[in-house]
């Protein structure tokens, strides 16, 4: 039978390559629900040639937009997130493709963790927010969470079929496009700069994270939750070749490394199809051509993003929710041209010296923690730019 594919966030990069990798295996999967937030005409154009049964666009403005380009092809059409978790809830989908960014991916993951659907996560907010919450609930329900992250993917890679506990694992980072620069050189940088990954093609957001190495904090936090790990098991190496995603090291002191060319669409395609390995026309490495593999600590003065990663995983609680709500603001900001690029960290670490700490938050607790530290963040940015 078909696999049933729900893909939530199928207008950004993520949800778009995910498309591809379906269309290549017709016979396989079938695109049962589709969802964005603003793009309703890439989401009408991707309706009417994958013919889902259900569109939702949480945008209500957009909704009149879509329903009358789709209700002529017999779509459904739903707008606002609690639609979305209902429609998660029926039996359309068999596996859920969480590709939404930031906080707003934490309850529709949950609403198809609890309906028992397989979840195929893209969304590092939803582990660095909730944590405890989600895996409590997966392991709970019995549903298998396939990490989509390349780095995640990597790791998921390497234990798959081991019987014994990693020692400790090295998450890669190409080191994005301001590595070896100092904060002072990175003072007047712009977000055209920022937002030129060296390696990946990605979203805004996830490039401005990349170029903060913020991207690789979340990282380490969503790790700890995957593969119940403790902070000082997860480490971070820059890798600017972006060829080795990650590794994993056991207590025998053997490596075991996932090797790829750098292109999404194979941990898509593996965390769709798991526990299989489908054909793909992707490229293939030639090591022939490649002349060297390097590898270093990354910069932590110069990107403190990092340490305000991990300190925010050391207190738990919300704190790591605070840090994201800040960041999520800051990077919105940076975009903007509210604020520097150096000052992301600041309004980072402001937020969380500042904002209510609660030791153990429920949904609710999060949801409040959320929207109060993204109204914190923003005043805060624009107290720097007055």
């Amino acid at each position: 039978m078909k696999r049933r594919i729900g893909i939530l966030g199928s207008t950004g990069s993520i949800g778009t390559q995910a498309l591809e990798v379906i269309s290549k295996h017709p016979d396989l999967f079938e695109v049962t629900v589709l969802a964005a937030n603003n793009n309703a005409d890439l989401l009408i154009r991707q309706a009417a040639i994958f013919k889902p049964d259900t569109v939702v666009i949480t945008n209500s403005d957009q909704y009149d937009k879509v329903f009358n380009a789709l209700d002529p092809l017999d779509i459904k059409v739903y707008t606002g997130s609690e639609s979305l978790s209902q429609i998660l809830e029926t039996d359309l989908v068999d596996i859920v493709l969480i590709a939404m960014v930031g906080f707003a991916g934490l309850k529709p993951t949950l609403s198809a963790i609890n309906a028992g659907k397989a979840v195929a996560l893209a969304n590092k907010e939803v582990l660095v927010v909730a944590g405890q919450i989600v895996m409590d609930l997966a392991k709970r329900k019995n549903v298998p969470l396939i990490p989509v992250d390349s780095e995640h993917s990597a790791i998921f890679q390497c234990l798959t079929g081991e019987l014994s506990e990693p020692e400790k694992i090295y998450l890669t980072s190409s080191g994005g496009p301001f590595r070896g620069m100092n904060r002072d050189a990175m003072r007047n940088v712009t977000a055209a700069q920022a937002l030129k990954h060296p390696n990946w093609t990605m979203g805004n957001k996830i490039s401005i994270d990349s170029a903060s190495m913020m991207n690789k904090g979340l990282e380490v936090i969503e790790a700890k939750w995957l593969f119940s790990l403790n902070p000082d098991q997860i480490d971070i190496l820059v890798h600017p070749q972006c060829i080795v995603h990650s590794m994993v090291q056991f207590r025998d002191g053997s490596l075991k490394a996932q090797l790829g060319l750098a292109d999404m669409k194979l941990p898509i395609q593996y965390a769709l199809s798991y526990p299989y390995r489908l054909n793909a026309d992707f490229g293939r490495l030639d090591f022939s051509s490649l002349s060297t593999f390097t590898f270093e600590p990354p910069d932590r003065e110069a990107f403190p993003c990092i340490d305000l990663a991990y300190n925010a995983l050391a207190k738990g609680g919300n704190m790591p929710c605070i840090m994201n709500a800040a960041n999520e603001m800051a990077v919105s900001s940076f975009l903007c041209g509210k604020i520097s690029f150096p000052e992301i960290p600041l309004v980072i670490e402001k937020c969380m010296n500042t904002a209510a700490f609660e030791q153990k938050p429920d949904y609710d607790a999060l949801l409040e923690t959320n929207n109060r530290v993204r109204t914190m963040a923003a005043e805060y940015c624009k107290s720097l730019k007055g």
